[in-house]
């Protein structure tokens, strides 16, 4: 893994389409018991080279109930979302992740893994691209019938600051599927401690 790795951090496929130039934001290991999918870095993620490091990040933590410690542990958690690069900004919000990263790189990654880790699938580009023809027609209908994807994929929304709404209108996402996301997450991160969110 860590071979692949250094070629996915020299990779310029799609150079010529980003704004900021090619900086693949990944964390792998090949005994990662948790696998996060999500679109690609923003810019704050990009000039840090940090995956995760803004307030979507936090709030996913608090999603999964661990701490700063526990999430950027490679043998805890593998990052490779749809887009390896920032991608730049769109008219409402970033651009789409490129196309090219997943194709090239993710069954490149997954063959390395030691044990099928549980793969989070977060937003509607990776549902689309993991679930294909069993995605239901939204976002809200994937995440709420999350169960029938289990034990392999677990769907979740964003945790972006646009999705606030979502959210709130949404109260079973917090009282029902959170618990089992950290029950989960829980189960498979034993004999590590988790931090509490209160």
């Amino acid at each position: 893994m860590d071979e692949l790795l250094s070629r996915i951090r020299r990779c310029e496929v799609c150079k010529d389409h980003l704004p900021l130039g090619p900086r693949p934001i990944v964390q792998l290991s090949s005994f990662s018991k948790i696998m996060i999918i999500s679109q690609a870095p923003g810019r704050r993620v990009h000039e840090t080279g940090i995956p995760w490091n803004d307030i979507s990040g936090k709030r996913l933590r608090e999603w999964m109930n661990v701490d700063d410690a526990l999430f950027y542990d490679p043998l805890i958690f593998s990052i490779a979302p749809m887009g390896f690069c920032y991608p730049g900004k769109g008219k409402s919000g970033d651009l789409p992740p490129r196309p090219e990263c997943a194709p090239l790189w993710h069954p490149q990654i997954f063959k390395h893994f030691t044990d099928k880790p549980l793969i989070l699938l977060i937003g509607q580009y990776a549902q689309k691209y993991y679930l294909k023809n069993n995605c239901s027609n939204s976002l809200t209908e994937t995440v709420r019938n999350y169960k029938q994807y289990l034990p392999d994929y677990f769907p979740l929304p964003h945790p972006s600051l646009r999705n606030q709404n979502w959210i709130k209108i949404n109260p079973w996402f917090m009282e029902q599927v959170i618990p089992e996301l950290r029950e989960r997450i829980g189960e498979l991160i034993k004999p590590q401690s988790l931090t509490k969110i209160n």
